[in-house]
């Protein structure tokens, strides 16, 4: 592996976490929250593009990270989660209780992939496919948590 392929891993599996055996999309999603808290201090339309800047980056990675490894959508594969945790977090106050709620929802919601989120995984392919079921899964992880404070305030 040559220098770029291995910057091109090194930044999809999210600095090596997605190489753990277990629940690597989980810990990819811990890797996002930092840049999550930057987003918060920030002017939101900023946040916005950074956050979409962020995604066409992680499509662009994800896509010659699949190449490279040579499988479909590999699970050591993260920074499509790491984009979804900052899309369900996007807008939001950065306490404890909306990022636990945040991570706890956007998780249920990567996992479980509800209609229409797993047509899209099954449908787009490459990096587009890899990253845009996440971000999908991060903006009905947005509006369920903007539901829930809504309810409890």
């Amino acid at each position: 592996m040559n220098y770029r392929q291995k910057s091109v891993i090194f930044l999809a599996t999210g600095f090596y976490i997605g190489k753990i055996p277990f629940a690597p999309g989980t810990f990819g999603s811990i890797i996002g929250l930092p840049l999550c808290f930057f987003l918060s201090k920030i002017e939101l339309p900023i946040a916005v593009l950074c956050t979409l800047v962020f995604i066409l980056i992680a499509i662009l990675i994800a896509h010659d990270a699949e190449k490279i490894l040579n499988k479909n959508d590999p699970g050591c594969i993260v920074i499509d989660e790491i984009a979804g945790i900052i899309v369900t977090l996007l807008g939001m106050p950065f306490n404890l209780i909306t990022v636990a709620a945040g991570f706890f929802i956007f998780r249920i919601m990567d996992i479980f992939k509800p209609f229409p989120i797993r047509v899209l995984e099954k449908r787009l392919t490459g990096g587009t496919g890899i990253v845009f079921d996440d971000v999908a899964a991060g903006i009905f992880g947005n509006l369920a948590l903007r539901a829930m404070l809504l309810l409890i305030s």
